[in-house]
């Protein structure tokens, strides 16, 4: 059995988190497309806009999450490297990439 002195603390009241977080800042590999599509999957037939394949870091990511809920007026969230947002604004979203120089493809129907 282990004693105290041996366990490894995570998290302390004194001074947090003890353990320091690993950042992942590798920008992951693609096509260099992103992709905007709609998805209503588990949702209760609630649809989100999907944007997928967009090559930043994940502090880049929830930056242009941002950017872009602000420019649909509705929330969202990043998740797994996609930025979900609220609504169908496929139109939208096409248009506002492009203009921030990215290559954007609508997917789906």
């Amino acid at each position: 059995m282990k004693s105290f002195g041996d366990l490894d603390i995570v998290y302390s009241t004194d001074q947090g988190r003890a353990r320091p977080e690993k950042k992942n800042s590798v920008v992951p590999k693609g096509d260099g497309i992103v992709r905007v599509g709609r998805e209503t999957k588990g949702r209760k037939g609630k649809g989100m806009t999907i944007v997928s394949g967009v090559p930043l870091h994940p502090e880049g990511l929830r930056d242009l999450a941002k950017q872009l809920k602000q420019k649909c007026g509705t929330g969202g969230t990043v998740k797994g490297g996609v930025i979900e947002i609220q609504g169908d604004h496929r139109d939208l979203l096409v248009v506002e990439l492009q203009a921030m120089g990215h290559t954007v493809k609508r997917a789906g129907g």
